[in-house]
């Protein structure tokens, strides 16, 4: 097999993943509380313990500053695409409860009759 068709696999195994995560609810939150953990972890030893360290070499600050921001930022991602999937998923319900209790049609309904 070539580099470069192992590389292709690779990333399609990563974007499969990616999507895992993001499409089932329980999966992102579970991420997501370990990312949030993680990245506030990091903040309370960077900032206690790793302090003097960390500001001895200034790549070594970057670095460590540069993760925990890169954790922080995907904690919001992952908070945000949450919030949207729930809104869609209160949407899709609250018209399936309308059509059930009341009998209304729905927009999408309405449309396909002529």
């Amino acid at each position: 097999m070539s580099k470069k068709g192992g590389l292709s696999e690779n990333v399609e195994l990563i974007v499969a993943i990616a999507k895992g995560i993001v499409r089932d609810q329980h999966t992102r939150r579970t991420v997501l509380f370990y990312v949030v953990l993680t990245s506030i972890l990091m903040v309370f030893v960077g900032s206690v313990f790793l302090d003097h360290w960390l500001n001895e070499n200034p790549w070594r600050f970057l670095f460590y500053w540069g993760a925990c921001l890169w954790l922080t930022v995907l904690s919001v991602l992952l908070a945000l695409q949450d919030l949207m999937m729930l809104r869609i998923t209160e949407r899709r319900e609250r018209e399936r409860l309308k059509k059930q209790v009341l009998g209304l049609k729905s927009k999408d309904d309405a449309e396909l009759e002529p």
